[in-house]
């Protein structure tokens, strides 16, 4: 079964955009290999505002070479043909996602698109670069909501000051709320 992976930069704060979704503060690396990353998936999932993000720095989900769909209750399929445009039923078109062959299933962006998968259970990991920078306010990279341990399965510290963690998640870790 195809994984779901949360991966995100995030501010040392919590944060992984800005009061007005700007990510101007996350630190480049040109040691990083996004190629490789990229590679790991043939499909990513993102919210109205990542995508239009997105298109705003002129890139496409089909420049990272991936089907793409993006929730929205308000973008038109037609005036979006690259993309799958999803207002309803989320969760199930998720589940479905992940029962069909191929690479993983990148979650791109979107702190409460984050939480309404990984409050169905469909999340299998989460994987932070922690980046260097306190930016104050902005997206939290969780919502409020039920409490999820996680397991730490890889850590990395790059010279830049960034800190990459990977944990996974198991439909049986949800406890209490809150």
């Amino acid at each position: 079964m195809r994984r779901l992976r949360y991966n995100v930069a995030m501010s040392l704060d919590g944060f992984i955009a800005g009061p007005n979704g700007e990510y101007d503060w996350i630190i480049f690396d040109s040691t990083f290999d996004f190629g490789a990353l990229f590679r790991q998936f043939d499909t990513v999932v993102m919210g109205r505002r990542t995508y239009e993000t997105m298109l705003a720095a002129g890139q496409s989900p089909a420049s990272l070479g991936m089907k793409a769909f993006v929730i929205s209750a308000t973008l038109r399929t037609e005036e979006h043909p690259g993309v799958t445009i999803l207002s309803s039923g989320v969760a199930e078109a998720v589940a479905e996602m992940k029962a069909q062959p191929g690479k993983d299933i990148w979650l791109f962006g979107g702190g409460g698109l984050f939480r309404s998968l990984l409050d169905a259970g469909l999340v299998d990991s989460v994987e932070v670069a922690v980046n260097p920078v306190m930016i104050g306010s902005g997206i939290k990279v969780l919502p409020e909501g039920r409490r999820w341990p996680l397991c730490l399965t890889e850590s990395e510290a790059l010279p830049n000051g960034i800190v990459t963690m990977k944990y996974s998640v198991t439909a049986t870790s949800a406890t209490g709320s809150g």
